[in-house]
């Protein structure tokens, strides 16, 4: 008999709720742990949930729990935030004057259920989140990742393949550094099923294009999405569920997440996006890709600015 695979999410918010819903729909979870601190909210999203589950091809219990019980689960997805704070300013820096002490608020509480599996966080400010997440649980490295630029390289995916018209799977692409107005895309490491862009680029024209101006717009993408309904949604609920069902599965899959890094890229000290090997230990393997100077040089701009918006911690 397999064993009961068992999710926790904390924060029932316009994400918090579809990354619930996720995780029931896709078969991801048998057990749904949902913990909010708005009683009447939790509540209504568990009757919600069940309705749902009635006609699901599969089985899944949805209940309602606080902290405590968080301690049996095998995964848990952190989606507590504010996000309607960022209608004045693009910035996911907006968010931090409420997520982190929100943060601080519970985590002791979550380390004291015993929690012993996988965090995967997608509360903004991601990459400083993570990393609060990530002491205050003192889990061995790895065990706490966030959503990071995963997202976001599934936009430049998206650009690519409608720009070149190869389909997304058979490329190979990353957003990296800072969740945020700071990351970038290495495009020396993008590959259409092993051939460098720039080798295809010499020969074919669909393979010339304004990369800038594709950079920007994967970066913009979010803003996108939430100037016309105030939240994002589907896309990061999304990556959330690939990410658990990576970890359950052991898939060893390489994705883009926010992970500790300890030397890689020359940099310690911070999270930052990164492709990654994620497997049942979460973060398993950080990679190293071959940046040329340039992009080194990026990526290096890129976590001194978290290191900049990490100082504003200090005040909180």
């Amino acid at each position: 008999m397999s064993k009961k695979r068992s999710l926790g999410v904390i924060g029932l918010g316009h994400v918090g709720a579809h990354v619930a819903y996720a995780l029931a729909v896709q078969g991801i979870a048998d057990e749904l742990i949902l913990v909010d601190r708005n009683a009447q909210k939790l509540a209504s999203e568990v009757q919600d949930l069940r309705d749902a589950a009635a006609y699901l091809p599969h089985r899944v219990t949805v209940r309602a729990g606080s902290f405590p019980d968080l301690g049996v689960c095998d995964v848990i997805v952190n989606c507590v935030g504010r996000i309607e704070l960022l209608r004045e300013s693009h910035d996911r820096l907006t968010e931090m004057d409420y997520t982190i002490p929100a943060v601080r608020g519970y985590v002791q509480q979550l380390r004291e259920s015993g929690f012993d599996g996988v965090l995967i966080n997608i509360t903004n400010p991601c990459d400083i989140v993570t990393r609060e997440l990530a002491l205050g649980l003192g889990l061995p490295r790895g065990r706490v990742f966030g959503t990071g630029t995963g997202l976001d390289t599934s936009r430049l995916l998206s650009a690519l393949a409608r720009q070149t018209g190869i389909d997304h799977k058979s490329i190979t692409c990353y957003m990296l550094g800072e969740h945020g107005n700071q990351q970038f895309a290495p495009w020396s490491c993008v590959s259409f099923r092993g051939m460098p862009l720039d080798v295809w680029a010499e020969t074919d024209e669909r393979f010339r294009f304004d990369r800038e101006a594709l950079q920007k717009e994967s970066i913009g993408g979010g803003w996108v999405t939430f100037s016309g309904k105030q939240c994002t949604e589907y896309g990061i609920a999304t990556t959330a569920a690939r990410m658990a069902y990576i970890v359950l599965h052991d898939e060893k899959a390489i994705m883009p997440a926010s992970a500790e890094l300890c030397g890689e890229y020359g940099e310690t000290g911070l999270f930052a996006g990164v492709p990654c090997v994620l497997g049942a230990n979460g973060v398993e393997q950080v990679i190293e890709l071959p940046l040329s100077a340039e992009e080194r040089a990026q990526f290096h701009s890129c976590c001194e600015g978290i290191r900049s918006n990490m100082q504003h911690l200090k005040e909180l």
